[in-house]
């Protein structure tokens, strides 16, 4: 499993296929373990959890002193109301961590679309211009954000430009 990150804020912020894809279960959350993320974001369905055989992946998470933040979204597809609701507290925490040097990992089935569009609504959130944050995250991960309608989700970010420090390339 490949976890592709970009510095972000004073931390890392990185996308990845859900653990297990690859039929590697265990060395896949082992891997994520050994990353050390403040912030685990699923945002599978529990239908792709089970699939993936991942359905026990927050209490291995948390266990290991990571926090486990399950936003379910459909594939290919955006937020629901049920989300949104959840999202200002979410990201806040997550943004908190990204400031203060920590790793935030979000994962979706392939670690593309739905993990792409909320990476990139923080990198926004944390203050860099949308197209240079597409830009690096796309450099890292070409696949980041497959459609119109996470992409619109993604641009819709408020941005805090006082708080984003930008790591040097």
């Amino acid at each position: 499993m490949i976890i592709y990150a970009v510095p972000v804020g004073a931390g890392i912020l990185a996308i990845s296929p859900i653990p297990g894809a690859e039929g590697d279960y265990a060395g896949d959350v082992q891997h994520v373990i050994e990353w050390k993320p403040a912030i685990v974001m699923s945002l599978v369905t529990e239908t792709e959890l089970v699939s993936a055989g991942a359905s026990g992946i927050w209490q291995k998470l948390v266990e290991a002193g990571t926090r486990w933040e399950h936003l379910p979204i459909s594939d290919f597809g955006v937020p629901d109301d049920l989300f949104e609701d959840a999202w200002p507290e979410v990201s806040a925490n997550a943004r908190r961590a990204l400031m203060g040097g920590g790793r935030i990992l979000v994962h979706c089935r392939g670690g593309c679309g739905r993990s792409g569009m909320v990476a990139l609504r923080l990198m926004i959130e944390i203050g860099e211009a949308p197209d240079d944050a597409l830009a690096r995250l796309r450099a890292v991960r070409p696949c980041a954000v497959e459609t119109d309608g996470q992409m619109r989700w993604a641009l819709e970010a408020k941005r805090e430009p006082a708080v984003f420090l930008r790591h040097e390339d």
